[in-house]
């Protein structure tokens, strides 16, 4: 993790009140690091290649305390585990249903929607857009099929 990630996750654990753990530092790092939203299994195979003694348990229950305190986001599509990332910035989520690649879609490229009544004692504290189809990887394969049909 280079030095002003380091710093700007030191600061997020600071006013978190959460204490500076190896462990953080190996999650946080692994996320950072990671360009797919990897569930908590795939997270702890990987801390464990370079921290081994982190148990699945302490990944979770890192993993939670993390999601809580607004340094990880937890992102769950209602089918299999949730995933995790560590782009806290304002965004959505395009998932593949031919591969179930996850990809991050900048906020503007879905636009503004309009707004909605909940009704009364409603509070809308975020949301997110899923969008769902086929990657441009997969749409690729796809049609070389065809083409040899």
């Amino acid at each position: 993790m280079d030095t002003k990630i380091r710093q700007k996750v030191e600061s997020h654990l600071r006013e978190a009140e959460l204490k500076l753990t190896p462990q953080r530092f190996a999650i946080l790092d692994f996320l950072v690091g990671s360009d797919v939203h990897p569930t908590a299994e795939q997270i702890s195979e990987g801390v464990n290649r370079r921290f081994p003694r982190a148990s699945r348990a302490t990944i979770y229950n890192t993993l939670k305390a993390l999601r809580d305190a607004g340094v990880v986001q937890e992102v769950y599509l209602g089918e299999g585990a949730a995933r995790y990332e560590a782009n806290l910035a304002p965004h959505h989520h395009f998932v593949c249903r031919a591969c179930g690649k996850l990809e991050d879609v900048s906020s503007e490229a879905v636009g503004a929607l309009p707004p909605c009544e909940l009704g009364a004692g409603y509070a809308v504290e975020t949301f997110e857009v899923v969008l769902r189809g086929v990657c441009a990887a997969c749409a690729a394969k796809r049609e070389r099929r065809k083409r040899r049909r």
